[in-house]
C-alpha cells in the first residue's frame, strides 16, 4: 500500500528511539511537562506532553549557551518518530562536526491529538496549540537548557501540518521567533485533493469517533486516502471549534441533508480564517518583522493542493513586498527531506546557521 503522509509517518510504526548514543556525538533527551495552554480543555487532550530534545555534542563539557531551532511534527506522527524517520540525530551530528551549522539545541514537541493532529491552533475544543509551542514549549526549553533565549536565536520550521503551524506560529508571535522555513506545507487555503468535495468530509457525516479511529490506524486498501483525509478533517474541525461543541456534524463545513452536501457558510468561514494563507493580511507588520522566510515545496507532492496553495502563498507575500525565498525542487512529500542529500541537511540547517544571531 502506498504510504500516505500530511508529514511524518502514518501507517508506518517504528521501534523507539535509542536514547543511549554511546557518547558519540550529541545527545538526544526526551522528556515530558504539563502544558499549561492544554491543560483543562474540553476535547480530552492529555495535557502531559512529551518533547524531544538533541543537545549538541560540547554541551555537557562546556558553559556555553546555544541557539535553537524548534521543529514541527506533520500529522498522525509525533517526536520520536520523527527523529528516528528523519535521523534528525546524525544529520545534526554531521552539520555540526562539519561547521555546515554551529552546535546548536533543537526541539521537536509532541502535538499529536486524538485524532492525529492539533494544526497548532488555538481551540476552544482542544486547547491553545499555537500557545503551546510558543510559550509552554519555549519557557520549557529556556528554563531547562542553556539556550540563547531572545527571538534573533530562535528559528522555527516544520513538515506538511507542521509547515503550516510554522508559518501560523511565525505570523502570531514574530518577538518569540524570528526566522522560519515551512516544508511543504499544508492545507494553507483549499485546492486541488483538498476542497469541500473531499471524501473525507462524508466520510465523517457517516461515521462515529470510533469508525474515524479505526480507519486512521487501520485503512482498508480501497479506501485509505479517504479514510486518512476523514482524520485530517476531523482533526481540523476539533482544532477551528469556536466552541466546546464536539459534534462533527455541526463543526465541519459541510454536512449532508438526503444524501447531499449542504455548506454551513458560518463553519466555512471560520476554517477560512484559519488558513495561513487568509491570515497573511492582517498580519504584515509581524512578516516583515521577521529576519528570514523560506518555504520549499515538491514538484511530484503526493497531495496536489501543496504545490498550488505554497506557491499561492509565496506570490502573496511578493504581493505584499515581503522579502522571503520560496523554492520547487524534484522530490514529493517526503522523499526529499531525510539523508545527507535531502532537504533538512542542505538546506535547512544552512539556512538557519545564516541567520542566527543576526
Amino acid at each position: 500500500m502506498k504510504r500516505f503522509f500530511l508529514s511524518g509517518v502514518i501507517f508506518l510504526f517504528f521501534a523507539p528511539i535509542q536514547y543511549a548514543q554511546e557518547n558519540k556525538g550529541g545527545e538526544v533527551i526526551s522528556q515530558q511537562f504539563l502544558a499549561v495552554s492544554i491543560q483543562n480543555n474540553k476535547g480530552d487532550e492529555d495535557a502531559m506532553r512529551n518533547v524531544s530534545v538533541y543537545l549538541p555534542p560540547d554541551y555537557h563539557t562546556s558553559q556555553e549557551k546555544y541557539p535553537t531551532i524548534y521543529f514541527l511534527h506533520g500529522f498522525a506522527t509525533d517526536d520520536l518518530e520523527i527523529f528516528q524517520w528523519l535521523g534528525l540525530k546524525q544529520l545534526l551530528d554531521k552539520a555540526i562536526e562539519t561547521k555546515k551549522i554551529r552546535p546548536v539545541i533543537l526541539v521537536v514537541p509532541n502535538s499529536k491529538t486524538k485524532f492525529g493532529g492539533s494544526f497548532y491552533t488555538n481551540s476552544h475544543l482542544i486547547g491553545n496549540w499555537s500557545d503551546f509551542i510558543a510559550k509552554d514549549v519555549v519557557e520549557y526549553i529556556d528554563t531547562n537548557y542553556r539556550t540563547l533565549a531572545s527571538r534573533e536565536n530562535r528559528g522555527l520550521s516544520g513538515h506538511s501540518m507542521g509547515g503550516n503551524g510554522a508559518l501560523k506560529i511565525a505570523m502570531l508571535f514574530p518577538e518569540i521567533f524570528s526566522m522560519v522555513y515551512a516544508m511543504s506545507p499544508a492545507v494553507l487555503d483549499w485546492s486541488k485533493d483538498f476542497t469541500l468535495e473531499n471524501p473525507g468530509f462524508k466520510r465523517i457525516s457517516e461515521s462515529n469517533e470510533k469508525e474515524i479511529l479505526e480507519g486512521l490506524v487501520n485503512p482498508r486498501e480501497q479506501d485509505g486516502f479517504t479514510a486518512f483525509y476523514a482524520a485530517v478533517i476531523a482533526s481540523m474541525a476539533r482544532a477551528y471549534a469556536t466552541s466546546e461543541n464536539a459534534n462533527f456534524k455541526e463543526i465541519s463545513p459541510i454536512y449532508y441533508e438526503n444524501n447531499k452536501p449542504k455548506v454551513n457558510e458560518s463553519v466555512k468561514k471560520i476554517w477560512e480564517n484559519n488558513f495561513p494563507i487568509n491570515m497573511i493580511d492582517h498580519h504584515l507588520q509581524a512578516l516583515k518583522s521577521l529576519k528570514a522566510i523560506k518555504m520549499d515545496w515538491g514538484r511530484n507532492e503526493d497531495f496536489d493542493h501543496v504545490p498550488h496553495t505554497a506557491l499561492a502563498f509565496s506570490k502573496k507575500l511578493e504581493d505584499h513586498k515581503i522579502v522571503h525565498f520560496s523554492e520547487e525542487y524534484l522530490g514529493d512529500h517526503v522523499n526529499k527531506l531525510d539523508g545527507f542529500d535531502g532537504r533538512i541537511y542542505s538546506d535547512m540547517l544552512p539556512f538557519f546557521e545564516f541567520y542566527f544571531g543576526k
